[in-house]
């Protein structure tokens, strides 16, 4: 890839994610999401192998799903509220479509169908960047509105996540699978801390970064893609 190409979209993630956690307007919050959406696509597909573009669709549809039910439980709120503020999200509707769409976003069960697949059409550092970076606005979202969130739902998901990734992962040989895999479990905790202690979550989330960083950069160095190799 062209490296001034690269420079681009490297500026656009950290403008989209920067635009996200900095944001107090659920349209700021939407923008930078979007923003960071457009910006992954380019890295995601650029093998220009049929498997990358089918992992990088698969990615665009779901993101921008997720991003357009993540407006409207912010339009159906302001519209019952008059109220635009993140930290303002009040109606019972509203909160339930948004704990939806962040957990599609973050890939959480049982909309955590596409993750593995895209992770396994892409590069390892690409890989790296959607188990870290990528997950990062979304996780800054759930820990904003973790007091508007409902409870049920998200308890639910997360328990759902913990278990099909930890037995889902189970039968695969290939590393990516396997990280996508463990990524959709590690979630799942952080999903269950964010109710009680959304602090605590956060700090999760970061060991997670790290660990997840040491397994995928040891793995790219050694060229791994299978656990034969």
């Amino acid at each position: 890839m062209n490296p001034q190409a690269k420079l681009i979209f490297t500026i656009s993630l950290l403008l989209g994610t920067t635009v996200t956690i900095s944001s107090n307007h659920w349209i700021m919050a939407w923008a930078g999401l979007e923003i960071n959406t457009l910006a992954v696509l380019p890295l995601i597909s650029k093998s220009h192998h049929p498997r990358a573009i089918e992992a990088a669709t698969k990615y665009f549809l779901v993101q921008s799903a997720a991003s357009a039910l993540v407006l409207f439980s912010s339009m159906t709120n302001a519209w019952h509220t008059g109220q635009w503020d993140i930290s303002q999200m009040t109606h019972p509707i509203s909160c339930l479509i948004l704990t939806a769409a962040l957990a599609m976003k973050l890939g959480l069960a049982p909309f955590h169908f596409w993750f593995p697949e895209v992770l396994q059409g892409s590069s390892l550092l690409t890989g790296l960047l959607l188990s870290t970076a990528m997950k990062f606005p979304p996780i800054t979202l759930l820990y904003m509105t973790s007091p508007s969130l409902n409870p049920t739902l998200l308890v639910t998901m997360a328990i759902l996540s913990v278990t099909m990734g930890g037995w889902m992962g189970l039968n695969q040989t290939q590393t990516r699978k396997i990280l996508a895999f463990s990524s959709i479990s590690h979630l799942g905790w952080m999903a269950i801390i964010t109710v009680y202690s959304p602090k605590l979550a956060l700090m999760n989330f970061y060991l997670y970064s790290l660990m997840t960083m040491t397994v995928f950069l040891s793995l790219n160095s050694m060229k791994a893609l299978k656990l034969s190799t």
